[in-house]
């Protein structure tokens, strides 16, 4: 399998893999569906495949449910095989096709047994094997037994005995059928999303067929960098688009256009976090900023042995866990993704969509990963029967990821919930979540007071802290909570009308706590007792004994 030095990485291992007799058979999955740039073009993955590392081998078939079978190469070495059968059309049906491409290779095997043959080297190669050996079909004797002659290839002979090599294309890994895709005779090599080398390689060809799409003053690595994360497919549509209209796309054009192109290839399964905020745009106590303002240094001076490998923010409903979220990623200046609902009611879906979202986590480079109700969201390690296994495997899916150490100082996991207790502990644990935080409401007047009149600042009606407190505001208020009473009040002062200061007093008077006071206070304990740092926890809120907290 000769390949070119600037192959990507994976395809060097695949060489690697037949060349020294190891596997036979290759599962390629991920990112399989892009271009990659030959010769002055942008071609699929089989036309790749074919031209970069099967130009040694005599014969190679093609197969997909759409177009059956084909010869994309040594068709004249088939001649005699097909004596007598010439005008017979190859089959189309996926069981005919495997069992004729089983066929010819035991007739090489006989011919060689006869010391007639020749050695030739025969692949195949399975474009859409997730539709042809589907996963989550268990029962189905058809799927079974052709899941059992695409195994035999790589296991038994005379498939092992012969220079023979099968390659299953699937967009994810599990989607595949299980006896197939997890044989441990099988190579699975996974495709990731282009590099900056990738990406600058095709970029140089793009601006070659279409230089009405590009700022002259832009190079191609400055745009590499900042597309990381992008597939070429998307980038060559969009750069066709903007070719046609004679718009060029410029430095300030690459990050919005970023976003679209990976939201788009992510078909809804994620989305980004835009923000111009920072983190003094959040009311906290001051230990809560510095500790993330000094984790964030950590991070952009690259020192990661003490950065943490993600957060949890908890606390009751109201305090701002996302709205701190975005706060941060303005802080960091980093890309913020966050997991949309990935759960789907068909079999095998949901596993499929967390690959293509790990996937594109980790091509994007240094990025946050924001779970909001990750109660709900990150499954359970044991949910019994109900959903048929779905919740334990998301959960293990998760966890690997969550605990990969080639993330740290790479992806930052963010966790939010109101609900900590209801998060598997294994989830939780130092390795994934290293560092959780408390947000709670006000524990004094003061800071009840300090909080309103910073929100009553939007309005233009904040009368100052002091004269707040002089109307004796209420405390356990959340954030929530206080930007509701703004609203209330501006609208009085609005309506009544009133001068800011009655409108605020008479919002004060009718002031109802948005959430019961009794399941305020047990979010509270909750979220207090996971707290990693007690300087996170107001004094007055800090745990009376151990098996308590003043509240």
């Amino acid at each position: 399998m000769p390949l070119d030095s600037q192959a990507p990485a994976w395809a060097h291992e695949l060489a690697l893999a037949y060349e020294s007799g190891a596997h036979g058979q290759f599962v390629l999955y991920g990112n399989v569906g892009d271009r990659l740039p030959l010769d002055g073009r942008l071609v699929g993955l089989t036309r790749w495949l074919d031209a970069q590392l099967l130009t040694g081998f005599d014969v190679v078939f093609l197969y997909d449910a759409g177009n059956g079978l084909s010869v994309l190469r040594g068709s004249d070495r088939l001649r005699q095989w097909l004596a007598g059968r010439e005008g017979e059309a190859w089959p189309r049906e996926p069981r005919a096709a495997v069992e004729r491409i089983s066929h010819y290779l035991r007739y090489l095997a006989n011919l060689q047994a006869l010391g007639q043959g020749e050695g030739e080297h025969v692949a195949v190669l399975m474009r859409g094997a997730d539709q042809i050996l589907p996963g989550g079909r268990n029962g189905d004797f058809e799927i079974a037994s052709l899941a059992s002659l695409v195994r035999d290839w790589a296991s038994e002979p005379p498939f092992t005995e012969q220079a023979f090599a099968s390659f299953l294309i699937a967009d994810n890994l599990n989607d595949l059928h299980p006896q197939v895709a997890f044989n441990p005779r099988v190579a699975r090599i996974r495709v990731p999303l282009p590099d900056e080398a990738l990406l600058k390689q095709a970029l140089a060809q793009l601006r070659l067929d279409h230089p009405a799409a590009f700022d002259a003053a832009s190079g191609d690595e400055q745009t590499a960098h900042a597309l990381t994360g992008v597939s070429i497919s998307a980038l060559h549509s969009l750069v066709r688009t903007c070719a046609h209209q004679k718009r060029p796309l410029g430095p300030a054009d690459w990050l919005k256009v970023k976003k679209q192109l990976v939201e788009s290839d992510a078909s809804g399964l994620v989305e980004f976090i835009d923000s111009v905020r920072t983190l003094d745009d959040y009311y906290s106590p001051p230990a809560l900023k510095q500790w993330l303002r000094q984790d964030i240094a950590l991070w952009q001076a690259s020192d990661l042995r003490a950065l943490p490998m993600g957060y949890l923010f908890c606390g009751p409903v109201g305090t701002g866990k996302t709205y701190l979220v975005e706060c941060l990623a303005g802080e960091a200046g980093v890309p913020v993704l966050k997991l949309k609902n990935f759960r789907d009611r068909w079999v095998g879906s949901s596993e499929g969509n967390l690959e293509k979202i790990f996937r594109l986590i980790r091509a994007l480079g240094r990025c946050i990963v924001f779970i909001d109700e990750a109660d709900q969201t990150l499954g359970k390690r044991d949910a019994g029967s109900g959903d048929s296994g779905l919740s334990g495997r998301l959960y293990s899916m998760i966890a690997q990821e969550m605990s990969d150490t080639d993330n740290r100082g790479r992806v930052m996991w963010v966790l939010a919930s109101s609900r900590p207790d209801l998060i598997e502990v294994d989830l939780k644990r130092p390795g994934r979540i290293d560092v959780k935080i408390p947000l709670l409401p006000t524990s004094t007047a003061e800071e009840s007071a300090a909080l309103l009149n910073a929100l009553l600042k939007r309005f233009g009606m904040a009368p100052g802290t002091e004269a707040l407190l002089a109307l004796n505001p209420p405390s356990l208020l959340t954030p929530g909570a206080a930007e509701a009473f703004a609203v209330k009040a501006y609208r009085r002062s609005r309506t009544g009308p009133l001068a800011a200061l009655a409108a605020i007093a008479d919002t004060l008077a009718d002031y109802q706590p948005p959430v019961p006071l009794e399941v305020l206070e047990f979010q509270m304990r909750i979220a207090i007792a996971e707290a990693t740092d007690l300087a996170f926890v107001p004094p007055s809120l800090r745990p009376a004994s151990s098996t308590g907290v003043a509240i």
